[in-house]
């Protein structure tokens, strides 16, 4: 009988011809990642279990990204505790600062992901690694430390829903804009526990980056993961940085979705979503004229080089407001390096922007760039809930890097083209 992509790798890392929906397996896992806020507790409940390896050095992966460089004592010994164990354990993937990155951004650069694999982390946007065509999904630190040790976890198995997406893209409409717009259709929990499935003519044309930024986002309407087949763009990407075998996997063409929803793409313009969650989305041009104190571009939903590059489009040649701070976070090491030669730097540096080592301080409110009660945000990141950024008494706007950008050099949400 048919399957999803989903059915398909879940099936084969449970060692089974087939799955179904609703089913209970236990399933291999190719890649266990933690950073410095959830690995600690997966670490010490590791410890407790008694067993004296990880199940297979080279396929955990330790990234600290959330509050380092280190703010503080506490978020100090945090990360302390991430390399004692990667060096009790000589783990081959754990990532320095320095070497490291924002971790949904650099374990697909690193090769340390790819198609038809399954990827637990204990932070809710490994998602993103569907882009790839891999089952990645987030988990809690207790299934993260149980997985060190066995090398497998338990799953149910999802039911799929399937996104199609056909026409033409408008100016500045990218997979940030297609992701938002989705979520605004069906909510938050529109996709609970259900395995999205993005797919369509135009989303064959979008760049990794773009698929990359779409994937990741599938949490915020509750998905268990957001896949797109691996195709030629994928088979490029991974091809000479994959460290492990990988597989494509596609959907049979008579599989079964719970739902299929389609979407004229030439109808979408570039979105916003408003506080306080992620389905509040509404065109741009409902946000126009909203005051700014502070815009935000990077995050491991934006902050990879097709991202900067779109900033910079925007900023070059102009100055950032001069009553708003805008703050730029490559995802990473890398994507530092590149868009520096690129002199992209120059640009955002000239306008008057910050530009940051990797980090998510901000998106989480953690540091670099909190804000203070009343003050509005308007950031390239993945949530905007009620604090996330701050005070519970400030706002966070989300909208794709242009958008951004524009609103930065305007002091209030605005449209590339008012800029450009």
């Amino acid at each position: 009988m048919s399957m999803t992509i989903t059915e398909k790798i879940l099936a084969a890392h449970a060692g089974k011809d087939r799955v179904e929906p609703g089913e209970l397996v236990n399933a291999r896992v190719d890649m266990v990642l933690g950073n410095d806020i959830t690995a600690p507790v997966a670490i010490r409940e590791f410890k407790k279990i008694g067993v004296e390896k990880v199940f297979n050095p080279d396929r955990i992966a330790l990234v600290p990204d959330h509050f380092v460089p280190n703010k503080d004592i506490k978020s100090a010994e945090q990360a302390k505790i991430l390399r004692d164990f990667a060096r009790e354990q000589q783990l081959t993937n754990y990532f320095e600062v320095g070497r490291m990155g924002i971790e949904h951004c650099l374990l697909p650069e690193q090769g340390l992901v790819g198609p038809g694999d399954v990827v637990i982390g204990a932070d809710s946007h490994t998602c993103t690694y569907g882009a790839l065509g891999a089952f990645a999904t987030g988990v809690g630190s207790t299934d993260l430390a149980a997985a060190m040790a066995l090398g497998e976890t338990w799953f149910k198995v999802p039911e799929s829903i399937k996104f199609y997406y056909y026409g033409r893209l408008n100016p500045w409409v990218g997979g940030k804009d297609l992701i938002l717009y989705t979520i605004g259709k069906i909510g938050v929990d529109g996709a609970l526990y259900k395995a999205m499935e993005f797919t369509g003519p135009v989303i064959k044309e979008l760049s990794m980056d773009s698929r990359f930024t779409m994937s990741n986002m599938a949490i915020e309407a509750g998905g268990k993961c957001g896949l797109i087949e691996p195709d030629e763009k994928t088979r490029a990407y991974v091809e000479g940085r994959a460290k492990f075998p990988y597989t494509f996997y596609q959907s049979d063409e008579d599989a079964r979705y719970s739902e299929v929803y389609e979407f004229d793409v030439s109808k979408i313009e570039p979105q916003v979503a408003f506080p306080h969650l992620p389905e509040n989305t509404k065109p741009v041009s409902e946000a126009a004229g909203i005051k700014i104190d502070q815009a935000v571009i990077g995050s491991c939903t934006n902050g990879r080089l097709e991202d900067l590059r779109l900033a910079a489009r925007v900023l070059k040649g102009r100055k950032v407001h001069p009553e708003v701070r805008c703050i730029i976070f490559p995802g990473t090491q890398e994507i530092y390096r590149r868009a520096m030669r690129e002199g992209l730097f120059e640009i955002f540096i000239e306008a008057g922007a910050a530009v940051s080592t990797p980090t998510c301080g901000p998106c989480l409110g953690g540091h670099m760039g909190i804000l203070a009660k009343g003050e509005r945000a308007i950031a390239t990141t993945n949530r905007n809930f009620v604090g996330r950024m701050g005070h519970p008494e400030s706002e966070v706007y989300l909208s794709n890097p242009a958008v951004a950008a524009a609103s930065a050099v305007l002091g209030r949400i605005a449209k590339p083209e008012e800029v450009v």
